[in-house]
């Protein structure tokens, strides 16, 4: 009986791993398609949009199926993280912009949260060096039983030991203190556990099974974020408990939502292509 159980969780994983692997494939080849074509000039909702339409393509969109996990993030130059363009931006691309390009895959609910930075001005690279070094050396240190203090505490170390000089001024690269990588789950960006990027995070471990984003921030600024701008991405609380909503079109959003995509997070304009109107 043992045996069987044990071949039973194998074709479970192995499942799973396929899934994974057909959603990382899917922001790979999307992946190598935006730095094909992301040039100063183009605007920031053509990015996206193009961006989101390459992924449903390929990945055969189908509601809770396959899709994307989150709204493409375009966030520009001081914006750490989590902009997206709302329908009738008409910000365009800079050649010294810097832009965080960060989206998201998934096959059943498997996802994928992954990103990378665009920049046009060589001034800048080697504050992409930093982040790149500082993301490599997480992934390395990661593993079962690893401690995410520790992990953080080598990122930083990483990340810290870079500088840039912009207009005749050295900067020292600083993480990004308050943001972090991330646990992920099914249907689930943020699934609890974070990954710090500097000293003196939770001294607890990573366990076999789980599946995390290693995100690294840098900054020529203060190492600190602050929320602004409009808001771009919406998610329901996995925790949220049902309550009973009387407004016919407010259940008509809910089940909308419900129904595409559950606790995996969405933009404005996506509802508006649903043809749900205001």
């Amino acid at each position: 009986m043992a045996g069987k159980e044990h071949k039973m969780k194998e074709a479970l994983f192995d499942s799973e791993y396929n899934d994974v692997r057909k959603a990382a494939e899917c922001h790979r080849q999307v992946r190598r398609y935006a730095q094909s074509f992301i040039r100063p000039g183009i605007s920031y909702l053509e990015i996206v949009t193009r961006i989101e339409d390459a992924v449903r393509k390929l990945i055969k969109a189908n509601k809770l199926q396959a899709g994307l996990a989150f709204p493409c993030g375009s966030s520009i130059n001081n914006c750490a993280a989590h902009f997206a363009p709302n329908k009738g931006d008409t910000k365009i691309l800079d050649k010294d912009d810097v832009v965080k390009i960060d989206f998201g895959t998934h096959v059943n609910g498997y996802l994928i949260d992954s990103a990378f930075t665009v920049a046009f001005n060589p001034v800048y690279d080697s504050l992409l060096e930093a982040s790149k070094e500082a993301t490599m050396t997480g992934v390395k240190e990661a593993g079962i039983d690893a401690r995410l203090d520790e992990i953080g505490e080598k990122i930083q170390e990483t990340m810290e030991s870079h500088e840039v000089e912009i207009k005749g001024k050295v900067h020292p690269v600083k993480c990004i203190r308050n943001l972090n990588g991330h646990l992920v789950g099914r249907y689930r960006v943020h699934a609890g556990k974070t990954v710090p990027i500097v000293k003196g995070g939770p001294h607890i471990k990573m366990e076999e099974g789980e599946m995390y984003a290693i995100e690294t921030f840098g900054s020529t600024g203060k190492g600190y974020v602050m929320e602004a701008e409009d808001t771009s991405h919406y998610m329901r609380s996995p925790e949220d408990k049902e309550v009973a909503i009387r407004n016919p079109r407010s259940k008509a959003l809910l089940k909308l939502i419900e129904d595409n995509y559950g606790t995996l997070a969405f933009a404005r304009r996506w509802l508006d292509d649903l043809g749900f109107e205001k």
